[in-house]
């Protein structure tokens, strides 16, 4: 039996900032988008991939949100190659309107934008909302976008998609049975759960099914981040943050901090031509058993979001969903 690969790893940490990753690094000439890119990590994530010279599209629920921040941006870094689009996760018929806007070769697709922890809510389909708008949304965009990436990786040897996940996927795989919650009682931290293990799943199936095209795909957890994400956090789980805090097992971010994994699993080359992993702290984390406590392992990575048969089960039932072909 063969010792398994030994974990990438950079020169980064949990310390680095997204502009200290992209540091030295020319993307002139590279097309970028960036979901959820009107405020967190999202900005951050956008504003040092503008620093660093690329084309960057802010994908965004509010245009006039957008256009602001594109206007920050190009103000800070001095990059007037920022463009803003109407893109809403949840909704499939402005994602094919993206999709049908889009023209020409894309080199880094960003799918940063997410919700977390909401009250039971569903789409017109009556799609589970956490998991249609982190997954399924994602997803579409993705394979929509798929020739364009293969361009983009045909001129410039590569082409990467990033997929922001969270250490709250160790709180469930997905559950093939019942993922819109018609049968089991809602539990907003479990539909959470869910839908960031779908996304790395979607970076495990992706660079299986699309590396030979030059793509590949991975996942990150950016950290604790002190952003509006957490708006529908229950007191318990901010109390039990605050524990780990006290303990030195958990420390939250900045935002610039907090985009710094993306960059590196958008530009670093230790990850130019690998997909399917895992990130956290700006390096590959490593594997823990399913029933491992997530409180004791924040910086790990369950089997469950990296078993080749639920991802390639995922895609499937994602693809059927959608009544894509793929």
């Amino acid at each position: 039996m063969s010792a398994p690969s030994p974990l990438i790893t950079t020169a980064f940490t949990a310390h680095s900032t997204a502009d200290e990753v992209v540091e030295g690094t020319d993307l002139s000439g590279t097309r970028a988008i960036v979901t959820g890119a009107t405020s967190g990590i999202g900005v951050e994530t956008a504003r040092s991939l503008a620093r660093a010279g690329a084309d960057v599209t802010l994908a965004v629920r509010n245009p006039e949100a957008g256009a602001r921040v594109a206007q920050d941006l190009t103000a800070t870094t001095g990059n007037g190659d920022i463009h803003v689009a109407h893109l809403d996760l949840a909704d499939q018929s402005t994602v094919n309107r993206f999709l049908a806007g889009w023209n020409g070769p894309l080199h880094l697709l960003i799918n940063n934008a997410g919700i977390m922890a909401t009250p039971e809510l569903r789409t017109a389909e009556g799609w589970e909302l956490q998991f249609a708008t982190n997954h399924l949304g994602h997803f579409a965009l993705a394979l929509g976008l798929h020739h364009a990436l293969a361009a983009g990786a045909a001129e410039r040897g590569g082409s990467r998609i990033v997929a922001l996940s969270s250490a709250g996927h160790m709180f469930s795989p997905v559950d093939f049975d019942d993922i819109h919650f018609h049968r089991r009682p809602y539990d907003p931290l479990i539909a959470y759960g869910q839908s960031k293990t779908a996304v790395i799943l979607f970076a495990v199936e992706a660079t299986r099914r699309w590396a030979g095209d030059g793509i590949t795909a991975n996942a990150v957890n950016p950290g604790g981040i002190a952003t509006g994400l957490q708006r529908h956090f229950p007191q318990e789980l901010h109390d039990q943050f605050a524990r780990l805090e006290a303990t030195g097992a958990f420390a939250y971010k900045t935002v610039q901090q907090g985009a710094a994994t993306t960059l590196v699993a958008a530009v670093a080359p230790e990850f130019a031509h690998t997909g399917g992993h895992y990130l956290d702290d700006a390096r590959e984390a490593h594997t823990v058993p399913d029933d491992a406590d997530p409180t004791e392992n924040p910086h790990a990575v369950k089997q469950w979001a990296l078993d080749p048969a639920a991802a390639e089960k995922l895609w499937a039932v994602s693809a059927d969903l959608l009544r894509i072909a793929a």
